[in-house]
């Protein structure tokens, strides 16, 4: 795959990052717009309006954390030379995303539960999530060995991702004080059209900011690594000297 070649991802990155992010931002400010424009749902009023944003935040956590899984794979099955590349460039910016979906639950939360904070199963299970990316970043950082880090964090990318249809399924096999799942259901949605369609808008918007992100990172890092070896080769030219 020509893809597989850094050089020539780098140069690709290159060509659509600014593309992306321009559909990113168009598709945003449209969904920010259809979001205020939006009426108040009839129980929580102008509260729902969190959920423009929470929902999104709360699906891109785990669809990174997902994506960090084939990378994994992409490690330890099928050797693919950019696959820890985008495992360690995702997980910062899953754990933004988890962060951001768990403030704003909270925000969320205060006026319709009356708390900032339960421990019930879905945020229990989201807070796991966000330890893990946590977890991830810190062991990529702490050993030296670049191919040690890879499979280490590979290993526990996937030993993590059980953790991913807890969250998913969390209110359907506990109580909870967290609503259901009310959009991907196998009957249909169950909200309506007009929070329905602001609600998709945003979420294809930051899907669209998160892949900006990613590519920049896997093309930061890409360059760091280059870097890095230039400086070894560099090192062992002047101790030969």
């Amino acid at each position: 795959m020509d893809l597989a070649n850094p050089t020539r991802f780098v140069g690709l990155a290159d060509k659509v990052v600014p593309w992306l992010a321009t559909i990113a931002a168009l598709i945003l400010a449209v969904g920010l717009y259809m979001s205020f424009a939006a009426p108040e749902d009839f129980q929580q009023g102008i509260t729902v309006r969190i959920m423009y944003i929470h929902v999104p935040f709360a699906w891109l956590a785990m669809m990174c954390y997902s994506l960090m899984a084939v990378s994994a794979l992409g490690t330890l099955v099928w050797r693919h030379p950019l696959a820890d590349v985008a495992l360690k460039s995702a997980a910062p910016i899953g754990a933004v995303f988890t962060a951001l979906a768990l403030i704003t639950g909270s925000i969320w939360g205060k006026p319709m539960w009356g708390t900032w904070w339960v421990w019930d199963a879905r945020l229990t299970s989201v807070f796991v999530l966000f330890l893990m990316y946590l977890g991830i970043i810190a062991l990529t950082r702490a050993l030296d060995d670049a191919s040690r880090a890879a499979w280490a964090a590979a290993i526990i990318t996937l030993v993590g991702f059980i953790n991913i249809p807890i969250i998913k399924f969390s209110v359907d096999w506990w109580n909870t004080l967290h609503q259901p799942a009310s959009v991907f259901r196998m009957d249909g949605p169950t909200i309506d059209p007009s929070l329905l369609w602001p609600l998709l808008v945003m979420a294809v918007g930051f899907t669209a900011l998160f892949f900006t992100l990613h590519l920049m990172a896997m093309r930061t890092e890409i360059r760091r690594r280059r870097v890095i070896a230039m400086r070894r080769v560099a090192a062992r030219q002047a101790e030969r000297a």
